[in-house]
């Protein structure tokens, strides 16, 4: 699996397809957030912006293989395990990502005596895995077409915000709703047991449908 790991980070930093998602996630950031605002305030608007940017790296790193390389790394791999480590490698890159981030708002916003680079790296992970479940959800073998696939990207990580019962809706909502109180940065359980749940079996559904029908 070290290997394979190796192999797709070294793909995803050539093909440069990375740039798009993180350049317009730091532009997101950076347009919506000013330096001084309420601190869990910010996390939440912050980390909400992981979902699409984790659901799209997935989808990079599960479509940039040629179909050649793609047949020999599945023979000598095996399609689930190569599948598997290309959702890893994405979901990583996004976490670092995200921590790198959470860690830059907690410096430039106000903390009104609050420690919430805590919170605010518990809810990034929880909305990278719930964006990396989205993306493993979305694209081929399980919706091939490519209008298709962007388009229920886009649509499950909207509703995945606004959901009631989505880890990522419940982790943005627990630092935003905190952002008026005093008292300390608020830790959102519930969803970050959910999100693992949900990014594992989103990653077992996507491996298994690859196994059988690629």
């Amino acid at each position: 699996m070290t290997a394979l790991l190796r192999y797709q980070a070294a793909l995803l930093l050539r093909s440069q397809r990375w740039l798009a998602p993180f350049f317009l996630y730091a532009a997101f950031v950076g347009v919506g957030l000013q330096a001084g605002e309420p601190v869990l305030g910010a996390l939440g608007y912050a980390v909400a912006g992981l979902v699409p940017v984790a659901a799209w790296a997935v989808r990079i790193c599960l479509n940039q293989e040629p179909p050649a390389a793609r047949a020999v790394v599945a023979a000598a791999a095996g399609r689930a395990r190569a599948r598997l480590a290309a959702l890893v490698t994405a979901t990583g890159a996004v976490l670092l990502v995200g921590a790198v981030t959470v860690l830059a708002v907690t410096a430039v916003s106000d903390r009104h005596g609050v420690a919430p680079a805590a919170a605010g790296l518990v809810g990034a992970t929880v909305c990278v895995l719930t964006g990396a479940a989205i993306g493993a959800l979305t694209t081929r073998p399980l919706v091939p077409s490519r209008g298709w696939s962007l388009t229920a990207l886009l649509l499950g990580s909207l509703l995945a915000l606004v959901t009631t019962g989505s880890p990522a809706a419940a982790a943005v909502s627990c630092l935003v709703t905190a952002a008026s109180r005093t008292a300390a940065a608020p830790f959102p359980w519930l969803a970050a047991a959910g999100a693992p749940v949900l990014a594992a079996a989103a990653a077992f559904v996507s491996c298994r449908a690859t196994a059988r029908h690629e």
